[in-house]
């Protein structure tokens, strides 16, 4: 799928389901560049029967759960959950964010938001890395190597 494609059929939709305020270029850049890293936006069932869904590779006991149940972020994702008709519960969530980018898509930005700190300034490419890799996804098998190649592609896309 193309950043296009994706921002489009899930990115804006979901921001279309949030608060004005969680849509920013900043968010954006994130949302793209994460999913870049994570899937490509071509898996959206981790490789090698992982237990990761979606384009942003969530799994059930990790993210799911996190979003779900967070303080920020529960009334949000309950709410962003009616509207996509899935029960909120960490089994459903996970099983549709396998077929449901635009909930991949708000799920996404909701994990960001649980983050304690202001979203990364365009350009902080190891900012961002740290959001990402250190506080929020928390990948296992890192990837560094490709982040800033893939935020610069988003960033590109942007016009940011």
């Amino acid at each position: 799928m193309t950043l296009d494609e994706i921002t489009k059929t899930a990115i804006d939709p979901a921001m279309a389901m949030l608060p004005t305020s969680m849509d920013s270029p900043e968010a954006r850049l994130l949302l793209l560049t994460i999913g870049l890293q994570e899937s490509r936006f071509v898996h959206r069932k981790q490789m090698g029967d992982g237990p990761a869904r979606g384009f942003w590779q969530f799994e059930r006991g990790g993210g799911v759960k996190g979003v779900l149940n967070h303080k920020s972020s529960s009334l949000l994702a309950k709410h962003i959950c009616t509207q996509r008709k899935v029960s909120p519960t960490q089994l459903a969530v996970w099983e549709a964010l396998g077929v449901d980018d635009v909930l991949a898509a708000a799920f996404a930005r909701l994990l960001l938001f649980t983050d304690p700190f202001k979203l990364p300034a365009i350009g902080n490419i190891d900012g961002a890395w740290d959001l990402y890799a250190k506080r929020c996804w928390r990948p296992g098998k890192p990837h560094p190597q490709t982040w800033a190649g893939y935020y610069q592609q988003a960033r590109q896309y942007l016009g940011v």
